[in-house]
């Protein structure tokens, strides 16, 4: 479920807290690392499960709201029919069948993260759109529309609510740091989620190489800042962005130390992740400062890529 990208993103993150603490005996400040990389994945987790959370709160308040609205003591028959369909989406069960979500949600104690205030809030908002009213108008189901008004719900409705984010910043412990990982696993989700393992949701292979990309970004500092500086021109380390930093060192220690990981691909996902996490500007001068350095580590073939084996 965590892409490559997610976990670099992660490792710099880590790399950053370590920069702003006292600096240490190595061995130790690689302890420490790890275990606050562990915390950051496990905390995004967290948040991306809650995320999820959100959105089937939201679909399944229509029952909720059916049934207060037939209680009224002079209920319309606007009331009395108000349309449920949605709280048996075939795609939202999907997620609510899911054993996994179910004890993630049970062992991480979410549900007191939920607002009943912004379920019903969004709810209201949903039941106006023209795509839940398009919904609701057919009787049969279809796959399509079974998960693309439960998508709905997440891009239209939360991911573009200005108010709803600035309450998960206020109320969601990490979620400003996490908010793009958050966006990048929900859109994976929506690709493929109905075999996602909530207890799971990274790879023994995807975390061994979190901890052996924080740890190499670590023992080759002096080494990549070597090779980084030379290519500053203009600039001196001191200037520099430190997440473009981090990330420079980052990418220098893929190309030079993980075989398997193609240079391109390695070049294009640090440009990516500076975009997101950088400066208007930091797309560029990474994909500059690696694509120069690549150049130099090849005419010293000193660039050793071999095929990727899967573990089975």
């Amino acid at each position: 479920m965590i892409s490559r990208r997610n976990i670099r993103v992660k490792v710099m993150q880590t790399l950053y807290t370590l920069a702003t603490m006292e600096p240490g005996e190595q061995e130790l400040n690689k302890r420490i690392g790890s275990n606050i990389l562990n915390d950051k994945l496990a905390r995004s987790l967290d948040l991306f499960t809650t995320t999820i959370l959100y959105v089937t709160r939201v679909a399944q308040y229509s029952e909720t709201d059916a049934l207060q609205r037939a209680s009224k003591y002079l209920p319309t028959s606007e009331d009395k029919s108000v349309s449920t369909k949605i709280a048996g989406n075939e795609y939202l069960w999907q997620i609510l069948s899911n054993a996994t979500f179910v004890s993630k949600v049970k062992d991480a104690s979410l549900e007191t993260f939920v607002d009943e205030e912004w379920i019903k809030k969004l709810y209201q908002q949903l039941a106006k759109t023209d795509e839940y009213l398009d919904y609701i108008a057919v009787q049969q189901r279809n796959p399509k529309t079974e998960k693309a008004i439960i998508q709905h719900i997440w891009e239209n409705l939360m991911l573009n609510n200005e108010a709803l984010l600035e309450f998960f910043s206020e109320e969601l412990n990490g979620w400003e740091d996490d908010k793009e990982m958050t966006f990048m696993l929900m859109e994976n989700f929506f690709k493929n989620n109905t075999k996602v393992n909530f207890l799971n949701l990274i790879s023994g292979e995807k975390r061994e190489y979190a901890h052996e990309l924080l740890h190499t970004v670590m023992d080759k500092e002096d080494y990549c800042m070597e090779l980084i500086q030379p290519k500053l021109i203009n600039w001196d380390a001191e200037r520099v962005a430190l997440i473009d930093l981090l990330l420079l060192r980052m990418g220098v220690c893929e190309l030079l130390y993980f075989p398997t990981i193609p240079t391109k691909v390695t070049i294009n996902e640090y440009i990516e992740v500076a975009k997101m996490y950088s400066t208007p500007q930091s797309g560029q001068f990474v994909n500059g400062v690696l694509d120069n350095i690549l150049k130099d580590l090849e005419k010293e073939n000193l660039i050793r890529k071999q095929e990727r084996v899967r573990k089975p």
